[in-house]
């Protein structure tokens, strides 16, 4: 986990309840979920194994120890855990180095975010060597923290990475506004006790207490994250 953080006085805005932004990475700011299926599906073709296509809304989102697992419990293939992995991130690492393209409205908000000095942190359950790949064409002036999968004891569902997130970042996870894709990392932020803006990106997310759904980021700015943050009063 990486860190920058300002003194927690120069953080907040002044009246606002909002205390930080933390953002999911793979489906929210960056269009890759495709992009792991379409490697895992290359990765276990070269192990002589077809992926049915309905595997896909079972492994989005979730930390590569679930996803590869399954997979591989799947297909059957002989490959073990750590060797897939790396595959699998070898693949995605390739992939992203050909394009990355992002979501539409996450530049617009990252900037909005970083010019009024919101403390803003990338909660992600890839792995770090692939978050400072992202991080460097998404700049990392935007992040004040960066938290990945594989530094935490358990990633999402899990609360841990939010929980995390908000404890470097000196703030209230209560006061957080997370913005998720993916069931999985609705579950996690809702666990930690943050408010969730879903973006769904593969599979369907329904609003509930503590969750706005939106078709796009580019619904989303500043005054609607604090708006948020003033409806819990």
């Amino acid at each position: 986990m990486t860190s920058t953080v300002p003194a927690l006085g120069t953080r907040t805005a002044e009246g606002s309840a909002l205390q930080a932004v933390l953002l999911d990475m793979d489906g929210t700011l960056v269009d890759t979920e495709g992009f792991w299926w379409d490697v895992e599906v290359d990765v276990f073709a070269s192990l002589g194994h077809t992926l049915d296509d309905s595997w896909r809304h079972v492994v989005v989102g979730g930390p590569m120890t679930r996803s590869a697992g399954f997979l591989i419990e799947a297909t059957g293939a002989d490959i073990n855990l750590a060797e897939l992995s790396v595959l699998l991130n070898d693949g995605f690492e390739e992939r992203i180095g050909r394009d990355l393209p992002l979501m539409p409205g996450a530049a617009r908000l990252l900037a909005e975010l970083s010019a009024h000095e919101i403390p803003t942190a990338l909660v992600s359950a890839s792995h770090r060597r692939i978050i400072d790949r992202v991080i460097a064409s998404l700049g990392p002036r935007h992040f004040a923290l960066t938290v990945a999968g594989d530094e935490v004891p358990r990633t999402k569902p899990h609360p841990d990475p939010y929980l995390a997130a908000a404890d470097g970042l000196g703030v209230d996870p209560v006061r957080c506004a997370v913005i998720e894709d993916t069931a999985t990392g609705v579950a996690a932020a809702e666990s930690a006790g943050c408010h969730v803006v879903a973006v769904p990106s593969v599979a369907p997310i329904t609003p509930a207490a503590r969750r706005t759904v939106v078709a796009s980021l580019e619904e989303v700015d500043l005054p609607f994250l604090r708006g948020l943050m003033t409806q819990m009063r």
